[in-house]
């Protein structure tokens, strides 16, 4: 019957896996190994405390997924054995998909929990009894303190991307969960990155583990980066120019902000291409939607923030686009992560203005090579009013006009972050909100709140202490709801 594996020490074989499970692996069209499922599963077989540092692209899923599954199918557990913490909704439907594949011919359940959606389904699913959970860390820790949710017979604990949670604040969330679990388990922790908090989380919980770490902090070979320099007034020329002569097939954009990405989405359907945003305050449904066409092809760019950069697996991704520029090199290696996977070609245009010097700099110091520069001189060089304010900056608000009274409800004035007890960091935030708190999901920029000077509205003076929390206490899942 499984004449298929007949060879015991090629391809997954020499794992000695369970005949459903070699089976689930050759229906996902696996046939090798790859480096980080090669040096993963013989520890976290035996059940070893697994610390692997890997860029996403890599194959790192299948890699804890599978000794799980394994577990599973040869001790036919009745109640959850595995927990697996990711970042973004995004990131836990794509785990899900994976253990549902790889387990095809197995009796094996997998629950997904994330907020954004309706919770009844998801406590329904609990009580189903299932093998598997991947959950986003706020919506777990809701249905726990709850009582919908109990963790007390989990064996194994995986966190991936790990330091996606640490930039998002949920390490707290993440402690908090730690303490519902038994103290005897076995852990896996896999993360692009390792930031000193992240570490430290680390050795907490790690019992010497097996350390796997493949080009950690440098970029996939298969990637052709590019770094552009231009005028800001000319990011989108350069963009439509690159789409017309780069042989782009499917491509994702790149801006800092929600509303950045919405505009430029909006732009380039204008002008015929078959774009849309992904933003982080859109609802799981709407999300689904957009990426579920831009899977099938019906939108050929995706134009998103950087919460996408670690919960999109889309096959096929010939370019990414920095539109703006990352903030840190850590975020860089996660955006153009989304090309040149499954051994496959892709590229990275980066388009460097004035300002993102530095970051160039820190580029090249890390992978210790210099990255090739293509200078377009038309889109290097503006001859106009150079406005210093970026152009996706949330604060291009109106200008106040010069001259005459000012009134009370101005621009200047209610968008002053002293009014709404905001830092200009909190307004120069990009997608999940402030860190230690969950933001609104409609605009809060000074350009959108702003009464104009014909008003007479008095400003609201209250300082404002934050939003209120929600009803579990969690403030840190932003991403989620």
């Amino acid at each position: 019957m499984f004449a298929l594996f007949s060879s015991p020490k090629s391809g997954f074989n020499k794992f000695k896996l369970a005949p459903p499970l070699l089976k689930g692996i050759a229906h996902a069209g696996f046939k090798e190994p790859r480096p980080i499922q090669a040096q993963t599963l013989p520890a976290a077989l035996e059940g070893r405390d697994v610390l692997g540092l890997a860029q996403t692209g890599t194959g790192k899923t299948a890699g804890f997924a599978l000794p799980i599954l394994e577990r599973i199918v040869r001790s036919e557990p009745t109640h959850p054995t595995a927990l697996i913490l990711a970042p973004t909704r995004e990131l836990a439907a794509q785990i899900t998909k994976e253990f549902q594949t790889l387990s095809h011919f197995t009796d094996v359940k997998t629950l997904s929990i994330y907020g954004g959606v309706n919770q009844r389904p998801q406590v329904a699913g609990l009580r189903n009894r299932p093998d598997v959970l991947v959950a986003c860390p706020g919506r777990l820790l809701d249905l726990i303190q709850q009582g919908h949710a109990r963790l007390d017979t989990i064996e194994t604990l995986v966190l991936d991307e790990a330091d996606h949670m640490f930039d998002m604040g949920f390490l707290v969330t993440i402690r908090k969960i730690l303490k519902y679990l038994p103290n005897e388990r076995q852990n896996l922790l896999f993360s692009a990155t390792m930031p000193a908090a992240i570490r430290r989380l680390a050795d907490e919980m790690l019992h010497k583990p097996h350390v796997v770490e493949l080009a950690h902090q440098k970029v996939q070979p298969l990637i052709d980066q590019v770094l552009y320099p231009v005028h800001r007034k000319h990011k989108l020329k350069l963009l439509e120019h690159l789409f017309a002569t780069d042989n782009m097939t499917r491509a994702i954009v790149f801006t800092r902000t929600k509303r950045g990405a919405k505009t430029l989405a909006q732009k380039l359907e204008r002008s015929g291409h078959q774009a849309v945003a992904l933003q982080g305050n859109m609802s799981q449904n709407a999300r689904e939607r957009v990426m579920g066409g831009f899977r099938s092809g019906a939108h050929q760019i995706l134009v998103a923030t950087d919460i996408a950069a670690r919960g999109i697996d889309v096959p096929g991704i010939s370019h990414v686009i920095n539109y703006d520029a990352p903030t840190t090199a850590e975020a860089y290696t996660h955006r153009i992560g989304r090309t040149g996977r499954a051994e496959q070609n892709g590229k990275s245009c980066t388009f460097i203005t004035d300002e993102d010097r530095g970051l160039v700099r820190d580029l090249e110091r890390r992978s210790k090579n210099s990255i090739s520069q293509i200078t377009l001189d038309e889109f290097n060089h503006y001859d106009g009013d150079d406005d210093p304010r970026p152009s996706s900056s949330p604060r291009n608000g109106p200008r106040r006009k010069t001259g005459g009274r000012r009134s009370s409800g101005s621009s200047e004035r209610s968008s002053s972050p002293k009014r709404t007890g905001r830092s200009p960091r909190q307004d120069r935030t990009s997608e999940d909100g402030p860190r230690n708190g969950p933001r609104s999901d409609s605009p809060r920029d000074g350009s959108e709140t702003s009464s104009s000077p014909s008003q007479k509205k008095r400003p609201n003076h209250r300082k404002r202490r934050g939003p209120p929390p929600s009803r579990s206490g969690n403030r840190n899942d932003t991403s989620e709801r």
